[in-house]
């Protein structure tokens, strides 16, 4: 790492060494919930981080209720991927399918720069935060699909809206070996994180091998895990099936992951390197969070309209 630990991310505590297993994309695919299903059953899989916009996001839920020790969070899209309002109220930013684009420069000059834009941008991002706490899962982080948060609008937007939500923690795509240009976004991200009391990893594993995060990537990463700080190793692992999940995904090896986070090998090297386990709840506050503001603001509203007139 190019930088030492931050000493300490939030108002809660903190792990010296700790090591968090997420799974990205849980409801985009049911073969991929089966995957994070069966990584967390039977492998070292903490987390999973869900897209609530997603064709398998019911199914994911389903499977997150009978698993009380899955951490659930919220994987913003905002890119490549289904919006949760219909076009009409948010044209600026999706095709006539309701899709997001895939060029997030040129996107990410339009949040910055357009208003009306950046007023869409927001009503998303609020919609997708309240059909997360819909489900009545604890928010235990949120991070977005391409890490699209490392646009200074849309981290602002994430910041301000999520508090309402319960937002306690989400994810610093900061890796060893990040390219120069990155650095001061990382470093940006890094220190809004740390002012507006958010805890976050120090570091992450699973940008440069992203899709190929197999046995070996990640006994490496075990093998050379920094003395100190929270690391949070990120993954797309998914049941074996035909044709890729999405274009996008064409080169992705599902299976590979989902086998490595079953390994014995992976499980025997975590135990002998000694770190705490678990979701960002664990590592950062000692155990799950309690269900999110928003999902205990729906229940309420849900009593209230049940009640006869």
């Amino acid at each position: 790492m190019d930088e030492a630990p931050a000493s300490a991310h939030s108002g809660g505590g903190r792990e010296r060494r700790a090591l968090i297993f997420t799974a990205d994309d849980f409801g985009l695919h049911e073969r991929v919930n089966a995957g994070v299903e069966r990584a967390h059953r039977e492998g070292v899989l903490d987390a999973a981080s869900l897209m609530v916009a997603a064709p398998a996001a019911a199914d994911a839920v389903a499977r997150a209720r009978r698993l009380p020790r899955l951490r659930v969070g919220l994987h913003l899209v905002l890119a490549d991927g289904a919006a949760m309002l219909p076009r009409t109220q948010i044209p600026a930013l999706v095709d006539a399918d309701g899709r997001f684009g895939q060029n997030m420069a040129l996107d990410g000059v339009r949040f910055f720069f357009l208003p009306h834009v950046r007023t869409q941008l927001a009503q998303e991002i609020r919609a997708q935060f309240e059909a997360f706490a819909a489900t009545g899962l604890a928010l235990d982080h949120v991070n977005t699909h391409k890490h699209f948060h490392l646009h200074p609008t849309v981290l602002s937007l994430i910041l301000s809206i999520g508090r309402e939500f319960g937002l306690n923690a989400m994810r610093l795509p900061r890796e060893a070996g990040a390219p120069l240009a990155l650095r001061p976004w990382l470093a940006l991200v890094r220190s809004r994180l740390a002012r507006a009391g958010i805890a976050h990893n120090d570091f992450v594993v699973g940008i440069a091998k992203s899709g190929a995060m197999d046995e070996a990537v990640l006994l490496d990463a075990i093998a050379n895990l920094p003395a100190e700080g929270v690391g949070e190793i990120y993954c797309h692992p998914a049941e074996a099936g035909e044709g890729a999940i999405t274009p996008s995904m064409q080169t992705y090896r599902h299976a590979d992951e989902l086998a490595a986070l079953v390994s014995p090998r992976v499980a025997q090297a975590l135990a002998l390197a000694g770190v705490r386990r678990g979701g960002f709840a664990d590592v950062f506050f000692g155990g799950p969070l309690r269900p999110t503001p928003g999902a205990q603001a729906q229940d309420a509203r849900a009593a209230r309209e049940a009640q006869p007139s």
